[in-house]
This record gives structure tokens, sequence and C-alpha cells, in this order.
């Protein structure tokens, strides 16, 4: 875990690859980034999180108040996030983004797994190729942008375009999955206006893969 960002408001960190954003259940789960980062600021709330998978940039508030102004932020979508995957397959490069909306439904039978389904809740994801990566196997750099927030929505989005991300071991075919020694996933970009004093902040975390 790296501190990009910290002020009496807000915080900004940098989540590594396999470490939980919150606790889990179980004793073997409560190590995570809002437990590490409540050692050091005891007043560091959760306003957003990342699967456990996936790595990059997430936010935190100080205190109660700043907790439900930044979940405010969120809610009425005055938080630009970008992330970048690795993807199964060859895609074309383009500047222009494209829009993947598709309904995404909790699958209680397979938990943690979701799915698209009509009876789901309406999510919404951009997302462009920047680049075709000459690997082993087709592959393709994109760039992703979430306008809704659902759980696994990135992976359950791409899995539905037909090219899953590299790594992912809930939603790949098991080779695909087994391309990268983790899930290609990272938050890269977070902006957003400091809630308190107007200051238009921008973070950038370049993936290590």
């Amino acid at each position: 875990m790296a501190i990009v960002f910290a002020d009496a408001s807000l915080l900004v960190l940098n989540k590594p690859a396999g470490l939980l954003a919150v606790p889990g259940r179980g004793a073997d789960k409560q190590d995570c980034l809002s437990a590490r980062v409540q050692a050091l600021y005891p007043d560091g709330l959760v306003v957003h999180r990342l699967d456990m998978a996936t790595s990059g940039l997430m936010l935190m508030a100080r205190g109660a108040t700043m907790q439900r102004a930044v979940s405010r932020l969120f809610e009425t979508r005055q938080v630009d996030k970008t992330y970048v995957a690795v993807v199964d397959g060859l895609l074309p490069v383009q500047p222009e983004w494209h829009v993947i909306d598709l309904p995404i439904w909790a699958d209680w039978v397979a938990r943690p797994l979701r799915r698209v389904d009509p009876r789901g809740q309406p999510s919404t994801t951009r997302w462009r190729c920047v680049e075709q990566l000459a690997d082993t196997a087709p592959a393709s750099r994109v760039e992703l942008q979430p306008v809704t927030g659902r759980s696994h929505q990135l992976r359950v989005h791409l899995q539905a375009l037909g090219h899953p991300i590299l790594g992912d071991g809930l939603y790949a075919p098991q080779d695909i999955a087994a391309r990268a020694p983790r899930l290609l996933l990272h938050a890269r970009n977070l902006a957003f206006v400091h809630p308190l004093n107007g200051a238009a902040l921008r973070f950038s975390s370049e993936a290590g893969f």
C-alpha cells in the first residue's frame, strides 16, 4: 500500500493486487487496505472499493462528514475513473470511446459471480483499445471508464464483449486466466473536485503490466 495523497479531509491510496479493500469474513481476511490505513489515520473511512484482485487508486474520506460528502460525489457521478486492462483477442485501436450497456445480476447460486441478465441493475462501461500486443497469443490493452459502479462490472462487461481480462480466475476461461499471474486490471486515474475547498484534483498510477 502506498499513500498517494493525504490532507485533513481525504486520502488517496495505491492498492496492490491481492489485498482486500475492506475486511472479509473470517480471521484470515482481516488484513486489508482500510485496516492498514486506519492504523495510520484512525478517522479514515471507505467510500468505494476495488476488487481484491484489482490494483490501483482508491479514495478514502477522513471522518463521517467527509465520507458523506465524498459518497455524494460518487452517487452523482462526479468522480472520473479510468482503468487499464489487458484482454484476450485483438480489438481495433481507435481514439473513439465505445459503450457497453448491459444489466448485471448477482448470481446467488454461484456467488461471488455476477452475470449479464435482463433482471439485473443497469450497468454502463465506456471502453477503447489503445494497443494491440504481440504476445504468444493475441491480446489488447484497453482503457475503461465505468459510468456505473456495479460489483465486478468491468470484468463482467469485458467477458460479455467476448474479450475477458487476462488472469481473471472468475470470468475468463482457464487457458486465458493462466496467461497472467494476476488479474490485469488497474485503476489508473482518479479525478474529482475537492468537496471542501473546490480544488480540482487528478491522480495517476501507472499499471505494472
